[in-house]
């Protein structure tokens, strides 16, 4: 098992799920993107500010990533999910524009405080969109 993998692993066991279920919709995020052939994981932790797992993949050669799921450390803790603006499409405008918001470059985020399914479902399209985006590079 990989470093990253064990911290993100140790991560996720010790954050005690809450009411609004991020806990879940995170491993349901992170579990989507796993699934997907190629995809790499990087975990940044910081902890009392956020923890940031990027997912890349090799195919994607001018960005080091295609999507940041970002864990708001916060009374609860919520997700920030974000892309580079011209990787996805947001048709129902859920979504923040950040600019510069991405490692430097315009993003669009989109930020879950709670779950709702329809909400979980939107940002689980918007990743495969990013997927697919990032393998056709």
């Amino acid at each position: 098992m990989s470093k990253v993998a064990i911290e993100l692993d140790a991560f996720i066991e010790s954050w005690k799920e809450t009411p609004q279920n991020n806990r879940q919709i995170f491993v349901r995020l992170k579990d989507l993107l796993s699934q997907q052939p190629g995809v790499v994981f990087d975990f940044i932790p910081r902890p009392g500010v956020t923890y940031s797992l990027r997912v890349s993949h090799p195919a994607l050669m001018e960005r080091p990533l295609f999507a940041m799921v970002d864990v708001i450390e916060d009374q609860p803790r919520w997700l920030s999910v974000c892309f580079y603006g011209e990787m996805v499409t947001d048709p129902d405008e859920k979504g923040d524009f950040v600019p510069e918001g991405l490692l430097g470059e315009d993003a669009v985020c989109f930020d879950i405080e709670s779950f709702q399914e329809d909400d979980v479902k939107y940002v689980e399209d918007r990743l495969m969109e990013a997927y697919r985006c990032a393998t056709k590079s």
